[in-house]
């Protein structure tokens, strides 16, 4: 029959690019981020928040589990700053400082927010593999993090601010696809559904707050994500924000567990035996000897890089020097703002880095996240399939209209009666 040749055509192209595949038909992810191509070759390039990341953020390396020195109130000064001395030394720090007061720096981070956005309208993401898809949410995710709290910085407790009743989290703020998205929406459905309710994705997600799970100096990346993420897991459960035996009967948790209850079912057991994945040390015999575990560990202090404690007698700059140590790190200016970032002194340690984050402003710029090459296939592979849709459609058609020449059925008696002359 006329045009049946294209049926086969079409289904060899199919499998010559290896169809996306489809989540269950009853899953709550939103259908342009259920499918995926396991054989994809395509990635998204992420150099302009990674530069951006290098620049801004500090690593103050894994846990060492001391408490901080007692903090003293600056002569003069009548407010000391509350603080738990047990976390105040861990978690990797965000300038915060500069972008609160720098209009070209916050310009540049919203405008890698929305090419984020924007991603999956160049590029379908069921052209993409999981992984490559894991890396895109979680940049998504923490960017637009950064953005809210640059928002209401210098905020020093986030607690309300990430778990109140107008939560960012819960706030339909970016809109990917055109379907409006929550935070919440990216972990609790996209990311728990997509990947099997892995509990390694929490730890991708950072949140603004010492408590919660590190903000990398790298943006994530599709061939190297899971790694990334067992590295972020490693570091925070072994450390005093993770997890902190309390007697022999009980052993503490971060709080961040009881909020992402989800992931773990049978919360004490599935929790337990995550943990053991990763935790080393006496901590180790602790939590297999305890016959408890509470989740109250909790640390909602931004993590930025001092700015909120500069009227607080400058306790932060008097702890120990793991900060002062991790900041020699970050992109100076020049020299001799180096130098200065190791006096000891909070104001030139923020001097330093945040000439250097302003800096970036100027060079960093976000940039199309996908190679021409990539886009022009990507080109020829909605030309072919929209092809190939018209003509299955034109083949549809056809055959209705063929339908005048076949026999029509013989008249009942009733026909016979009414067509009488």
């Amino acid at each position: 029959m006329k045009n049946h040749s294209l049926l086969p055509m079409f289904i060899f192209w199919v499998f010559s690019i290896s169809a996306p595949v489809a989540l269950a038909a009853d899953s709550p992810v939103p259908e342009p981020f259920q499918r995926f191509d396991e054989n994809s070759k395509f990635t998204i390039n992420y150099d302009d928040l990674t530069n951006l990341l290098k620049s801004v953020v500090v690593d103050v390396g894994r846990s060492t589990r001391e408490k901080a020195a007692p903090s003293h109130a600056a002569t003069g000064t009548r407010m000391k700053a509350s603080v738990k001395r047990s976390t105040l030394n861990e978690g990797n720090r965000f300038y915060y400082e500069t972008f609160a007061n720098n209009e070209e720096a916050r310009k540049l981070l919203t405008d890698i927010q929305k090419s984020l956005e924007q991603v999956p309208t160049d590029a379908p993401l069921e052209y993409f593999t999981r992984d490559e898809q894991l890396a895109f949410w979680l940049n998504l995710y923490n960017v637009t993090v950064l953005n809210e709290i640059i928002k209401e910085y210098p905020q020093r407790n986030l607690k309300k601010l990430v778990t109140g009743k107008n939560s960012i989290l819960s706030k339909k703020i970016l809109n990917v696809a055109g379907i409006p998205l929550s935070l919440d929406d990216i972990e609790y459905t996209i990311l728990k559904n997509n990947y099997n309710s892995d509990p390694l994705i929490i730890y991708g997600l950072y949140q603004g707050y010492i408590g919660g799970p590190n903000i990398r100096k790298r943006a994530y990346i599709g061939n190297d994500v899971w790694r990334a993420l067992k590295n972020n897991a490693n570091e925070f459960i072994n450390s005093n924000r993770g997890t902190y035996p309390k007697d022999e009967k009980t052993f503490r948790v971060s709080s961040l567990y009881e909020r992402n209850k989800a992931f773990f079912p049978d919360f004490d057991d599935d929790l337990t035996k995550h943990l053991l994945t990763y935790i080393e040390g006496e901590e180790r015999s602790e939590l297999q000897a305890a016959r408890a575990i509470r989740a109250d560990i909790d640390d909602w202090t931004v993590t930025d890089l001092g700015g909120t404690y500069r009227d607080m007698g400058a306790s932060f700059a008097d702890n120990n020097a793991a900060l002062l140590n991790a900041v020699i790190g970050t992109t100076p200016a020049d020299n001799s703002t180096a130098a200065s970032a190791i006096s000891g002194n909070a104001a030139p340690m923020a001097a330093a880095v945040g000439y250097g984050s302003a800096a970036i402003a100027q060079k960093t710029q976000p940039l199309s996240r996908f190679s021409p090459e990539m886009l022009m296939q990507l080109k020829e592979i909605n030309l072919k399939r929209e092809n190939t849709n018209a003509a299955n459609a034109k083949v549809t058609m056809e055959e209705l209209g063929e339908a005048k020449d076949q026999p029509k059925p013989e008249p009942n008696e009733k026909d016979k009666e009414n067509n009488k002359p």
